[in-house]
């Protein structure tokens, strides 16, 4: 794949044989966020386990401290009284069954969150085929399927991430933006890292952490030295 001129120039930057410590990986990955436009910077952990294990499945959530920078609009699944506290708390959209076509039938995915309460669950299983695919699909342990809406809404918007093992065994999670500061960038990476090394899964044996980079959309990424954090 043939990368511009910008993005070479941005990688002359990085020496590729070097692992950096957090602080370092984070300035540089500050210098070379060149796009014109306030880049996401993510972290990509590369982990030992085999997801096709139940036992070593990893999904969970954190609070970053900064946030992510992004708005994320969150829809709310849920009946009576919790349809009020979900309107109260900030939720963007509220409501129960008669979201189901218009999710279904005309593809509306106005939403980055999906949260419902548990006596919802039997409705939003009807929409696995279109969320599940997508990662919306609400889960107990990354805190979306809870009767305490208003905690679940504040804290998504406050900047909770959900971080999952994709099909080959990495996790991406946004770490927050380029125009964040050093110290903003390194605190949300040190509270994600903490969070992954401890959702370790006890079935796994050897190495848990094979990689972990930082890069920006654009740029290229910055390898950390993964032994660091266990």
């Amino acid at each position: 794949m043939k990368r511009g001129k910008k993005y070479q120039e941005a990688a002359k930057q990085i020496d590729r044989s070097r692992l950096y410590e957090a602080e370092e990986a984070v300035a540089l990955v500050k210098k070379t966020a060149f796009a014109k436009f306030d880049e996401t910077i993510e972290a990509h952990i590369r982990t030992g386990c085999d997801g096709r294990h139940a036992d070593q499945q990893i999904r969970g959530a954190v609070v970053l401290p900064h946030g992510t920078g992004r708005t994320v609009r969150v829809l709310v699944f849920a009946k009576n009284q919790k349809l009020d506290e979900a309107k109260e708390a900030g939720a963007d959209f509220v409501g129960g069954d008669e979201l189901i076509p218009k999710i279904q039938n005309e593809g509306w995915l106005d939403f980055d969150v999906v949260v419902a309460t548990p006596d919802m669950m039997g409705v939003v299983g009807r929409l696995g085929r279109v969320l599940g695919p997508k990662g919306l699909m609400p889960n107990p342990k990354a805190g979306t399927v809870t009767m305490d809406v208003a905690k679940a809404i504040k804290d998504i918007k406050a900047g909770k991430i959900e971080y999952r093992l994709d099909k080959s065994n990495i996790i991406h999670v946004p770490i927050g933006k380029a125009s964040f500061t050093e110290e903003q960038l390194a605190q949300n990476f040190q509270t994600l890292i903490d969070a992954i090394v401890k959702a370790r899964p006890a079935a796994l044996k050897g190495t848990f952490l094979k990689s972990v980079v930082i890069a920006p959309t654009m740029g290229p990424g910055v390898k950390l030295n993964a032994a660091k954090f266990g």
